[in-house]
């Protein structure tokens, strides 16, 4: 009997699977996941370009409906700022599929840390994305960047939330933020298919309870 599709937006999990974009072990990931037993690099998206246009196209399909609905959960935007690097992937397959202008800041700790690519004009609303969110440092140093330039940061859109205190972090700096999967669903996934065993789940469901700040 054939495998059943994954359902929903869990097919990026499988998707991620296949391009061992996700690793278990031990794992210390900037100042935020520290001894986490999972690693995801979204950044092998690269190598399927299908898999990209797909994101682009279920990111653009979430924000149209949460911007149709009657209180609206995402405001209007007229640009798009991907966080590098690997939002930097994400945001030009999303940038392309709606055809809507781009910009990015250069990394910090070089020596256009703070210079803005792209053409942009004081007062536009920029919608922030980035591939991951941990913390949610990185996306609050974009916003804070892009709002000294005059340009109004209300939302951001991440592709995998890791349920660490970035959602939070973003809330209190009144920053929305909408995310495609949680590191919560993946692991979940990964079980029901068998692609990793029981202890495994259970150690990584541990770190992210035990983390969790939703």
């Amino acid at each position: 009997m054939p495998k059943s599709k994954p359902a929903g937006n869990l097919w990026l999990a499988e998707e991620l699977w296949k391009l061992n974009a996700i690793e278990f072990g031990d794992f210390t990931l900037g100042r935020t996941a520290v001894h986490s037993p999972v690693y995801i690099n979204l950044r092998r998206l690269i190598s399927n370009p299908k898999a990209l246009a797909r994101c682009a196209r279920i990111i653009r399909e979430e924000l149209e409906t949460l911007m149709s609905m009657r209180n609206p959960h995402v405001q209007p935007f007229s640009l798009v700022a991907g966080v590098p690097f690997g939002g930097l992937h994400v945001a030009t397959a999303f940038s392309l599929a709606i055809t809507t202008p781009m910009i990015y800041i250069h990394p910090p700790a070089t020596d256009k840390a703070d210079v803005i690519e792209g053409i942009y004009v004081r007062g536009q609303t920029c919608l922030i994305i980035d591939d991951l969110i941990t913390g949610g440092g990185s996306i609050l140093q974009t916003a804070a960047t892009l709002s000294e330039a005059g340009l109004v940061v209300r939302d951001a859109v991440t592709l995998i939330d890791r349920l660490e205190g970035g959602r939070s972090a973003l809330k209190a700096a009144g920053i929305n933020l909408v995310s495609i999967l949680t590191i919560e669903q993946i692991v979940t996934y990964l079980m029901s298919a068998g692609h990793i065993q029981e202890e495994v789940y259970r150690r990584s469901m541990e770190y992210i309870e035990s983390r969790s700040a939703r």
